[in-house]
Parts: C-alpha cells; structure tokens; sequence
C-alpha cells in the first residue's frame, strides 16, 4: 500500500517510516497545543495505553496552520504533551496539513478519504484510521472524541492480518 512508502520525521529529526507499522492498525492525527479540542490529548493516550499492545499506533502530526494553535518548537512540544496531557505516544515534528507544503501523508490520506466539505483539514484533530494493511478506512471530523473511534479500533485490531 502506499501509506507504507511514505515517511515522517520525529521531533528531534529522526526519520520514522510508515513501513515500520506494517501490520499495525494506525491513527494519525493532526494535533495541536493550543487548541479547545487538546483535551483529546488524553483520549488518544487512553487509546494508545489500551491497545499499544494489540497492535494500535497513534502519531499526533503537530500543525500551527489553525489559527497559530501549536506554538510550541518541536522540542518544547513534547514536555508539554507529556507534562500536561500524560501523553507517550508519537508525535512527529511540526507539519502543514493544507496548502502548497502539505506534509505528503497527509496529501496521501486526504486524497483516499475526503471530508464532508471537500478534502481540505478544517481543523485541529481531524482523525485518520488506517487498517492493518495500510489502507485508509475511516477520516474523524475534529470534534469526534476518541472513545468513539475504540469500537472500529477494537473490530480493526481483531481482524487478522
């Protein structure tokens, strides 16, 4: 699958290929400091605490496209995820979601699951479920709260791969 050809970067520079969750079912999610919706923060953290183990991969994409939501560098970002959210699951460095520099997961994903409004982010927190496969199967609009996707989650990790 394609997903599996693309690439990110940890927030320290590290190059963290998608390849490497293969066979992992695996929640991208564009994230930010800042924003109302933050508190998802700990929703994706109970996610990635209760099925890390089963197979589930959580990357928070930081983005300061939505009104300069993520004002954090891609270092002090993590002490504040951590520090105030509880959060141990990954995150990349800072990326664009939209526009002329979309990072290329995000162009990937957007293209193979458009929104209601177009393909376009609208939003912090907007929410990709990839199966163990590596095809995209479901977008989450900004305000779905993580324990709504743990259904789908649990039926994804259960079918065999």
């Amino acid at each position: 699958m394609p997903f599996y050809d693309l690439k990110a970067k940890t927030p320290d520079g590290k190059e963290l290929p998608m390849a490497d969750f293969k066979g992992k079912v695996v929640l991208v999610v564009n994230t930010a400091t800042r924003c109302g919706f933050a508190p998802q923060f700990e929703g994706l953290q109970d996610l990635h605490q209760k099925y890390a183990d089963k197979g589930l991969v959580v990357i928070g994409f930081p983005c300061n496209q939505f009104r300069n939501q993520e004002p954090e560098t891609n270092e002090s970002m993590i002490q504040y995820c951590q520090k105030n959210h509880g959060v141990t699951f990954q995150l990349t460095q800072k990326i664009d979601v939209n526009g002329e520099l979309t990072h290329p997961i995000f162009k990937y994903l957007k293209q193979e699951l458009g929104g209601t409004f177009g393909s376009k982010i609208k939003w912090n927190f907007t929410k990709f479920l990839i199966d163990r496969e590596g095809k995209p199967i479901k977008r989450y609009a900004p305000m779905t709260k993580p324990k709504k996707l743990e259904k789908e989650i649990v039926r994804l990790l259960n079918t065999s791969k």
